[in-house]
């Protein structure tokens, strides 16, 4: 995974792009496939390591990097609710593999 700045498109829209495959039309889109939130700390960064980390080994992590188009990346926003951060990791997967991953891991300990 790697950062993304987040001043770019994907904080507020969802890049879709559509490619034929073997003469068929297949869409695929950026979806935010976890989030989490840490507490006000000096390097965020550096603290939020942990969590990535262990994301990326669960079994919904590592799923999203099998099926993945292109390597997730995670970016992140001050959150002036709780005086801390919230991450958000997103993957372009095809219209298939996210319809999947939603019913399978979303709102699952996975």
């Amino acid at each position: 995974m790697y950062y993304r700045n987040h001043t770019t498109e994907y904080m507020n829209v969802i890049q879709t792009e559509v490619k034929i495959i073997n003469g068929v039309a297949v869409k695929f889109a950026d979806i935010l496939v976890h989030t989490f939130r840490i507490s006000d700390v000096e390097d965020p960064e550096i603290y939020a390591a942990g969590p990535l980390f262990d994301w990326e080994r669960s079994k919904a992590g590592q799923w999203v990097m099998a099926h993945s188009v292109k390597t997730p990346w995670w970016i992140y926003r001050s959150d002036y609710l709780s005086y801390g951060y919230n991450f958000n990791i997103f993957a372009r997967l095809s219209e298939a593999d996210a319809t999947f991953f939603r019913l399978k891991y979303v709102g699952t300990k996975n």
